[in-house]
């Protein structure tokens, strides 16, 4: 399992502006409704905001992992946005959140949706990924950064 399996091309946002969570997750919402037909950006919205109100998933260190379940979804998608200025998301640390890997799973998938999870949390710890990630030009090199790095995993 790589995490490059769950990411399609139009997966990946760069110099995503928002002015708060609310905002990144509503564009997030609306990104996974573009990309995968059978989802409302609405209902998304808010599964991710459910998840929110359990704590946030702003894990520090500049990077947030949004996630939630979904009752009907096919496939596990992973939505990768880029924020160079960083956008407040009640992250553990209090600063900005800048790389953020929105997780969205079917309801039955429990078992995979954790191993997904934990390693997109490990990716995002080698060091320099994240500063890689924020420094990238394009959609293409963010796959290239992930390529590379998720091999060492």
């Amino acid at each position: 399992m790589r995490i490059l399996d769950y990411i399609c091309k139009d997966c990946i946002s760069i110099n995503v502006q928002a002015d708060s969570k609310e905002d990144v997750l509503e564009k997030l919402a609306k990104k996974a409704a573009e990309v995968d037909s059978s989802l409302s950006a609405v209902t998304v919205y808010r599964v991710l905001r459910d998840r929110e109100e359990l704590g946030s998933t702003g894990i520090g260190g500049g990077v947030a992992i949004p996630h939630g379940k979904l009752p009907g979804l096919e496939r596990m998608i992973i939505i990768v946005a880029v924020s160079p200025e960083g956008v407040s998301f009640d992250a553990v640390d209090k600063m900005p959140v800048k790389v953020i890997f929105l997780l969205l799973a079917p309801d039955d998938s429990a078992t995979l949706y954790l191993k997904v999870l934990a390693r997109i949390s490990r990716f995002l710890k080698i060091p320099g990924a994240v500063e890689r990630l924020i420094g990238a030009r394009d959609q293409e090199e963010v796959r290239r950064i992930i390529e590379t790095l998720d091999d060492r995993l």
